[in-house]
């Protein structure tokens, strides 16, 4: 037998084992997407109908997630989780007002789906989901508005808690027909009043 050729992990028990965890990570992702799917659609969606989309069965579902809210839960903490470590990305692969804007498109998404997720879920609950997100969120709205100060496209007066409220209206507006284009429209408004006017634009500051 080759040196190098070896598979430490012959055992056919352990490589079943394997097979397995990725067979349910598989089914976790497709659970989750599928419930996001349904919830941006409506709040009311039920578990036997999310897990029919994600092709299937109620005890796969039920080894997952054992309640309604228990997937809810794990929705919006997958949706946070994206959303934070989107923003550096984007940071490192876009010019800063674009990464800006590209960041806040994705949570304009993100804002369909919660408003789904607050009819879904009791107030308590909500808090503290609002509780466990809030600072990450800040920290990468910070990342995109620090590089946007860097290069003189946004101005230095405004902070994340700043333009967080400032997008408010994304939780806000009815889920019509007419959103997308409301909430572009608004959005488009929001990041202009960001950006410094031309008379007062600066030199990009130098990164360190």
């Amino acid at each position: 037998m080759r040196e190098g050729l070896v598979n430490k992990t012959t055992n056919p028990a352990e490589s079943r084992r394997g097979g397995l965890r990725n067979d349910a990570v598989a089914n976790r992702l497709r659970i989750l997407d599928a419930a996001r799917e349904a919830l941006a659609v409506s709040a009311n969606a039920s578990v036997q109908s999310i897990a029919k989309a994600a092709g299937v069965g109620q005890g796969t579902m039920y080894r997952h997630f054992p309640n309604r809210e228990a997937l809810i839960l794990a929705v919006h903490r997958n949706d946070v989780s994206e959303l934070v470590e989107s923003a550096p990305r984007l940071v490192a692969t876009l010019p800063a007002s674009a990464a800006l804007r590209e960041w806040f498109t994705q949570l304009a998404a993100y804002g369909r789906i919660k408003h789904g997720l607050g009819e879904a879920l009791y107030s308590a609950t909500r808090q503290t989901l609002s509780d466990e997100g809030y600072a990450s969120i800040l920290q990468a709205i910070d990342a995109l508005l620090d590089a946007g100060k860097r290069d003189g496209t946004v101005r230095t007066d405004i902070d994340a808690q700043d333009l967080l409220l400032l997008v408010g209206f994304l939780w806000r507006i009815d889920p019509t027909d007419d959103r997308e284009r409301r909430s572009t429209r608004l959005l488009t408004l929001v990041l202009d009043a960001v950006s410094p006017p031309a008379d007062r634009r600066q030199e990009p500051t130098a990164v360190r």
